[in-house]
């Protein structure tokens, strides 16, 4: 692997072969989020990829196999979608894709050609960073989210949840990247190994030293809670009879608050005295309060939004929330006067959804003023999201989703597992409730409590969920690994600069 830069295997020559083992490459870290959840994976995952960018003769066309390997994570990571965007899918991983070109330029100039031992040390750190701005930048909402990071993988391995409890989601992702760039310099360089094992060694001490030092959440009593999956997909009349049948069971089991699915309901019970009528017996019959999802009309704002309400025995308690991040085209359309094209050779939704204006932390008077932070379906891959409520005082977090579009897929199994990363990096229990599977429920250190109920179940599951107190690093600090990364590649940029200039000034005739 020491010959110089462009001698590579005679099939990667051809532009199309080297695209598909672009692509190819790309798509592989899909395989460590569930459902295969080969976590183990993610540690050399990217190497094939960052092995093939590093060859690319020249720096366009680096920059085409990081465009190309992005596209194919995005269509791996999202292929369940298939179904509902048919070909569109294929539009939105190129325009995703596009974002890791850059990536791929700087693969190329910290691990190109016969790196010393200076570059590849430097590549330890910005290779990494300039994943996490890939990253950051897809996160944003209207680009489809914080769906599939690098470090959400790791949602079941306890040392991974540690160190999100200190840098997030985020600092997991960096972790992993700089292991992949350490193992590609061990194979492209041997001759700069150094630093490549160097790197490792820090990885593996800074995994080590969270692991010790890391703030561990005081316990704080537990709260007997209940999940009603009613697994129905039939008309609301039926999915609220199953409901309503599922509450109605965990009568006399001390449960203090039953949480619903989205979209439980289809009418809002502050505007349907009959329906409030009904859920509040319902709630003096259980002993509970209960937390449902209903697709609401409100009046005062046409459209319909998603809002999480509580009921009490003596009906809606007035605490709501109306759900803020929507799907893109699942409940909206971006920029729909030029991408509504979408709704017709798809399931893209028809009409654009109403978003909510605010977070909302809700007291439990039945569970002893339990404080309750609610988010609806992927607004619990946003890791600011679960922040802001812990910040504003929640002792649980919830998540009421509804995957029943995908049931046969893996995205139930994803969804499920984002929690579990929510719960770590804040240091609070989290609750994923939906209607059709998987429902999970996890600790404070992302530690799974109780059974998870699978797409296959319709049933009400009891938790005894353990409380908190204390703040993690993350919940206090936030994003800081975010803007470590960030502030390297300025630093490491404006090096390069000065550089430039120097030789520049060094050649120009005195």
């Amino acid at each position: 692997m020491d010959s110089p830069l462009g001698q590579q295997p005679r099939w990667l020559g051809s532009p199309w072969s080297r695209g598909l083992a672009a692509a190819l490459a790309g798509a592989v870290p899909a395989l460590t989020f569930p459902a295969p959840s080969w976590w183990w994976l993610a540690y050399a995952a990217l190497v094939p990829w960052l092995l093939l960018v590093r060859t690319a003769p020249t720096y366009g066309r680096a920059a085409l196999d990081g465009w190309l390997g992005g596209a194919g994570f995005i269509l791996a990571v999202h292929q369940w979608l298939l179904p509902s965007l048919h070909v569109f899918i294929l539009v939105l991983a190129l325009l995703l894709g596009a974002l890791w070109a850059p990536w791929g330029l700087l693969v190329r100039a910290l691990l190109g050609g016969a790196p010393g031992a200076g570059r590849c040390a430097a590549a330890l750190v910005l290779v990494p960073s300039g994943w996490l701005m890939v990253e950051l930048v897809r996160s944003w909402e209207y680009l489809g989210g914080p769906w599939g990071l690098m470090g959400a993988g790791q949602w079941q391995v306890p040392p991974a949840l540690r160190l999100a409890s200190v840098g997030g989601v985020w600092l997991v992702s960096l972790l992993i990247v700089a292991v992949n760039t350490a193992l590609a310099e061990l194979i492209a360089r041997p001759a700069a190994r150094l630093p490549a094992v160097a790197g490792l060694l820090v990885c593996a001490l800074a995994v080590t030293a969270v692991w010790l030092w890391a703030p561990l959440p005081r316990t704080a009593g537990t709260v007997r809670i209940a999940v009603v999956q009613p697994n129905l997909t039939g008309t609301p009349t039926e999915r609220l009879a199953r409901s309503e049948a599922l509450t109605r069971s965990l009568a006399g089991r001390g449960v203090r608050l039953v949480i619903w699915g989205e979209s439980s309901l289809y009418q809002d019970p502050a505007d349907r005295p009959a329906l409030a009528g009904r859920l509040a017996a319902l709630s003096r019959q259980t002993g509970a309060e209960l937390l449902i999802n209903a697709d609401s009309v409100r009046a005062e704002r046409p459209g319909i939004s998603k809002s999480t309400v509580l009921i009490g025995p003596d009906g809606p308690t007035g605490d709501r929330y109306a759900k803020m991040r929507l799907v893109p085209f699942g409940e909206y359309v971006p920029f729909r006067s030029v991408l509504g094209w979408a709704t017709r050779v798809g399931k893209a939704a028809m009409t654009d959804r109403v978003r909510g204006t605010h977070q909302v932390v809700i007291p439990v008077a039945g569970a002893g003023g339990l404080r309750v932070g609610p988010l609806v379906c992927f607004e619990s891959a946003f890791p600011d999201m679960s922040r802001h409520l812990v910040r504003d005082g929640a002792q649980v977090l919830v998540a009421q989703s509804s995957t029943s579009t995908f049931q046969e897929s893996w995205a139930p199994a994803q969804h499920a597992s984002l929690a579990a990363l929510r719960a770590a990096e804040n240091g609070r229990p989290m609750v994923h409730a939906t209607l059709t599977g998987i429902s999970a429920v996890y600790g404070p250190r992302g530690e799974q409590i109780g059974e998870r109920l699978g797409t296959d179940r319709s049933a009400a599951a009891v938790y005894d969920l353990p409380l908190a107190e204390g703040t993690t690093p993350y919940t206090r600090f936030g994003d800081w690994a975010v803007y470590g990364a960030a502030g390297a590649l300025v630093v490491a940029g404006g090096f390069a600069g000065l550089r430039a200039l120097s030789r520049r000034s060094a050649r120009a005739p005195r």
